[in-house]
């Protein structure tokens, strides 16, 4: 989030080394700022990006420094070094980074509705079929997206509904879990989510809001009933635990 091209210059070969498409966006400014507004999108960014990794199915990969705010002053190719392009900074630590992480991997640990065993029973619904599915992908306005929507300009804000009540068994008896809706909301202008009502009725308590100086306690606890709508600044992500659901 800090670089938008490879700055390999110390390593000898006139920058042509390593990876030409750094896969990466400077939120406006390349290399370090003081711009508060700059600084604010990128440390949303940072969170949106751990986040969807560690809440994702699967084996979570992490490079190690992320979760501390190493950047390697934009080399992306450092494995000729022994300096302080790939040190670990332990003086400047992100505080507020590391433990955004750390409290990420202790969700994950505590609710397999993140790891699961076994595939999803996906499907979108069709005609009269009002089965809630393992996981469910929700339009900002709380319904349910079709195969069309996926390729609209609209995708770039979505939700994810994913179901704890059916996760497999283990030893004969099944495993249950909470369930969770995730809203993502990629743009840059806020946009309005509304919990599912109609399809999925209860009340939900929110877990994380990257936007908060402090994510997972700025709303903490926070109650929001049926048809709530829930606003997301941009390039910004909202967790949600259905109350009740185990």
């Amino acid at each position: 989030m800090t670089y938008n091209r490879k700055h390999n210059h110390a390593n000898g070969d006139h920058n042509r080394d390593g990876e030409t498409w750094n896969r990466s966006w400077n939120c406006g400014i390349e290399g370090p700022t003081d711009d508060p507004a700059v600084t604010a999108l990128r440390t949303r960014q940072r969170r949106n990006l751990m986040a969807t990794l560690l809440l994702s199915q699967g084996m979570p990969m992490i490079l190690g420094g992320d979760e501390l705010g190493r950047t390697q002053h934009g080399n992306n190719n450092a494995y000729c070094h022994d300096s302080e392009l790939s040190w670990f900074d332990w003086e400047h630590v992100d505080e507020e980074m590391l433990d955004f992480t750390r409290r990420l991997v202790a969700l994950r640990r505590e609710h397999r509705v993140f790891r699961r065993r076994e595939w999803f029973h996906v499907g979108v619904p069709e005609g009269e079929d009002d089965e809630v599915r393992d996981i469910e992908w929700c339009r900002p306005d709380g319904s349910r997206m079709a195969d069309e929507d996926w390729h609209t300009d609209g995708a770039a804000a979505i939700a994810v509904y994913l179901s704890g009540e059916h996760l497999g068994d283990r030893h004969g008896r099944p495993v249950i879990d909470d369930s969770f809706y995730l809203a993502l909301n990629a743009t840059a202008e806020p946009m309005e989510f509304r919990l599912p009502d109609d399809w999925l009725p209860g009340a939900w308590s929110c877990v994380f809001d990257t936007t908060a100086q402090r994510p997972f306690e700025a709303r903490a606890g926070e109650i929001c009933g049926p048809a709530h709508e829930l606003t997301l600044v941009g390039h910004s992500m909202i967790l949600a635990r259905r109350v009740g659901t185990r």
